[in-house]
């Protein structure tokens, strides 16, 4: 589901973007001592968002900025003592030491592939150089999910219109890509991360600063997830390069993910709120909120500041995300790459996966338990299959939070074909060439490396002289855009004027991408195991369900064509 990058060095601080609440009412208030540090507070209602903020001043720290749409407020004090005070407030839900100010740099954080999103990445079987059919670009031809979406006929319907924004809430997007660019909106676009070249023990966590102030622009990305992903939806059919599901629609980067790939919460609640406040109709989050999988209520394998902290992370995403509902955007999710029934979750032994080597093993109660946001309120749940149809190994599944499938990519699909382990079972779209340098898929002067071949890297050139790249991944990250176009056409269909654009109920949108997808029954039989595909019996998952409504296909594989042709039959619930 995410990052490509990791922490190499061994980290031992609180966590960033988490919260803590101390029960310390009845203790002497602590002594404040140590370095100027940033906190991150949430109020404890919509109505004590001023309360908390005097909380704030009077335990000794500075209001840096508040979210008022959800009261989660980012606050400077000293590093000791801080968060006792504070959390003792009753207007305080919690609080948690966030990042420490003025660390200089060390290093630089190694590139590494992410066992599901690259996995076996080689030279593709195709040239990509044939001419695309009409209304579709060169390298098409290799974009399977894009037909089987039905992307190519929608288009002749409804390709996307330009008021209708769909926000790529991930690690940036390159604005200045050839295949997105001209659906770039970089006056909308924000970046509410700030880079963190290291935490306060000096362990690399983004690596060195490229911009003053380490605020990356807001066409910028450092990672090449969030790049991928928006290509996905919305590159322009321009005769060049790859098209997206929703070609005509415009993308806003809203970008809350770190360069390493970790979601914290208050750039991730920013964002969202955001997307509410800006008009935007579409989110896709193709992520889950760092460092938790699974934010459990009172899990007996954590201890107590962390069941208080999960339960804090719990209660601010609800908000943002019920924020942006009642303001009009629809929130699509990605599943995730567990291969777990999410309504009987696989133990975690993967949290806290922030600071490194803190993690523990953990059996999830399904009940107290929710992975953020795909288990938040009002998304549009996306499972992954590959280009036979069959759900990708990878993919997490079950009755209880699926809505809909969609193209993700399936790299050991095809067992028994020559297609088998092949880029061409993933999803092409856009790649960062400062990702690729970085990667050493790129070369300095642009050319494609003899590492970046085997990994099937690809370069086109526009007709004045700009390369673009792309690249092959896999995973419900990739599926969850193919959704987010769909969601999008239907806006761009059936929405009505507002909100200086077009506007759109979530719930009606949901009606239709759910009313319109095409049914895909269980297979047959309905336990299916990935042996012969490498995966242990943990990959093994049984499909429950009927044609219409199953755990591993939800309502269906999302369909374009039949959504903007059929949609309106979805318009009244």
């Amino acid at each position: 589901m995410r990052r490509t990058r990791l922490l190499i060095a061994a980290l031992a601080v609180p966590l960033i973007g988490g919260a803590v609440v101390l029960p310390s009412a009845s203790a002497q208030p602590a002594a404040l001592s140590g370095p100027a540090t940033e906190f991150t507070v949430l109020a404890s209602g919509e109505q004590s968002v001023a309360a908390a903020e005097q909380a704030i001043r009077e335990a000794g720290g500075t209001v840096v900025r508040t979210n008022t749409a959800v009261g989660l407020i980012t606050a400077t004090a000293p590093a000791n003592g801080f968060v006792q005070r504070v959390s003792a407030d009753d207007a305080v839900y919690g609080a948690a030491k966030a990042t420490a100010i003025g660390q200089a740099p060390t290093g630089k954080v190694a590139p590494k592939r992410s066992d599901v999103e690259k996995e076996g990445r080689q030279a593709p079987k195709s040239s990509g150089a044939t001419t695309g059919a009409t209304g579709t670009d060169p390298l098409d031809d290799q974009l399977w999910g894009l037909k089987s979406v039905r992307s190519d006929m929608s288009r002749t319907v409804q390709p996307g219109d330009k008021r209708v924004k769909v926000g790529v809430i991930d690690t940036g997007v390159d604005g200045t890509h050839p295949d997105i660019a001209p659906n770039f909106d970089r006056g909308a676009s924000r970046n509410f991360t700030r880079d963190i070249p290291t935490d306060p023990t000096g362990a690399v966590v983004d690596g060195p600063c490229e911009f003053r102030g380490c605020v990356d622009p807001a066409d910028h990305d450092d990672n090449g997830h969030g790049t991928h992903v928006a290509g996905t939806i919305a590159a322009a059919a321009d005769g060049f390069g790859i098209s997206g599901v929703a070609p005509n629609v415009t993308l806003v980067n809203l970008r809350a993910g770190q360069d390493s790939g970790f979601f914290f919460l208050q750039p991730v609640v920013d964002a969202i709120t955001y997307a509410g406040d800006a008009g935007v109709d579409v989110v896709n989050m193709s992520f889950y909120v760092d460092p938790w999988l699974y934010n459990c209520a009172s899990n007996p394998a954590d201890s107590a500041e962390q069941q208080l902290e999960q339960r804090t992370v719990t209660e601010a995403m609800t908000r943002a995300m019920n924020y942006a509902y009642r303001k009009g955007v629809t929130e699509v999710a990605a599943l995730g790459n567990q291969h777990t029934d999410l309504g009987a979750p696989q133990p975690d032994t993967t949290s806290p996966d922030y600071p490194a080597s803190s993690a523990h093993p953990r059996t999830i109660d399904n009940a107290t338990c929710l992975s953020l946001p795909v288990e938040g309120p009002h998304t549009i749940g996306v499972s992954a299959f590959g280009p036979s149809g069959a759900k990708a190994d990878y993919s997490n599944y079950g009755l209880e939070q699926i809505s809909v499938s969609a193209p993700g990519g399936f790299f050991r699909d095809g067992f028994g074909t020559d297609w088998y382990r092949t880029n061409e079972n993933m999803i092409l779209s856009a790649y960062p060439r400062n990702v690729g340098v970085a990667e050493g898929t790129i070369d300095a002067d642009g050319n494609v490396t003899p590492d970046g071949a085997a990994a099937g890297v690809q370069k086109a050139v526009t007709k004045d002289g700009r390369a673009a790249y792309y690249q092959f991944l896999q995973g419900t990250s990739m599926a969850a855009p193919h959704a987010s176009g769909v969601a999008a056409l239907i806006v761009s269909e059936y929405g009505r004027a507002g909100r200086g654009g077009i506007t759109m109920s979530p719930d009606t949108v949901q009606r239709i991408i759910e009313g319109t997808a095409a049914p895909i029954a269980c297979p047959v039989p309905a336990t299916v195991d990935y042996l012969d595909e490498g995966r242990d019996d943990s990959f093994t998952a049984t499909c429950q369900g009927s044609p219409s409504f199953n755990g591993f296909y939800g309502h269906g594989a999302v369909d374009a064509y039949a959504a903007v042709t059929r949609g309106a039959a979805y318009l009244r619930g």
